[in-house]
């Protein structure tokens, strides 16, 4: 795999809780936390904007 162009989240104040995005070259997207710099997550942009929409929404908010 080609080295990847990592992007901290504009949302992420501490350095230890940061969240990083990079794209790949096969159209899909890596995510990393920078806790745990090796494991990293892979998703599709449609995914992601999907899960994106729901937790602002609040759909995806605990029921109580």
């Amino acid at each position: 795999m080609s080295a990847l162009n990592w992007q901290k989240s504009s949302y992420s104040e501490q350095a230890s809780s940061c969240v990083y995005v990079a794209a790949a070259g096969d159209g899909t997207l890596r995510i990393r936390e920078s806790d745990e710099p090796d494991t990293v997550l892979w998703t599709t942009p449609d995914a992601l904007r999907t899960l994106i929409r729901g937790v602002k929404s609040a759909e995806y908010a605990r029921r109580r």
